[in-house]
């Protein structure tokens, strides 16, 4: 007797399916003499709330910690360009005192677009 090839493909998909449904039904640990409580839809929505608060308020640390480093870096570039400007003369301008002043340019945008915060 031949099935239909309908008839194989289904067998088949039954064949790989039971397996793989028993392998992720593992039983969980449970603890002696201790009873699980089930958190109601109102608990999981308050732990989401003071879940995103609390990444929220790391990621707002985190920024904040970029931007005092990249603006003592600003500050360090500027007085360091304030000072080649000083030692040149009248009619020479440095290549070096050109670079400093992009640097501090695209440094300046950074923190600028770093300060408006995730859009």
């Amino acid at each position: 007797m031949q099935l239909p090839p309908m008839a194989w493909t289904f067998s088949l998909c039954l064949l790989l399916a039971i397996p793989g449904k028993a392998q992720t039904q593992a039983p969980s640990p449970r603890t002696p003499g201790r009873t699980e409580s089930v958190p109601t839809t109102g608990d999981a929505d308050d732990n989401q709330q003071r879940l995103a608060r609390d990444m929220a308020k790391k990621a707002n640390q985190s920024r904040q910690a970029l931007l005092k480093a990249d603006t003592d870096r600003l500050l360090k570039l500027a007085v360091e360009l304030k000072d080649s400007v000083d030692k040149s003369s009248e009619n020479v301008l440095s290549l070096d005192v050109v670079k400093k002043a992009e640097e501090i340019e695209k440094l300046a945008h950074s923190v600028k677009d770093k300060m408006k915060g995730p859009n």
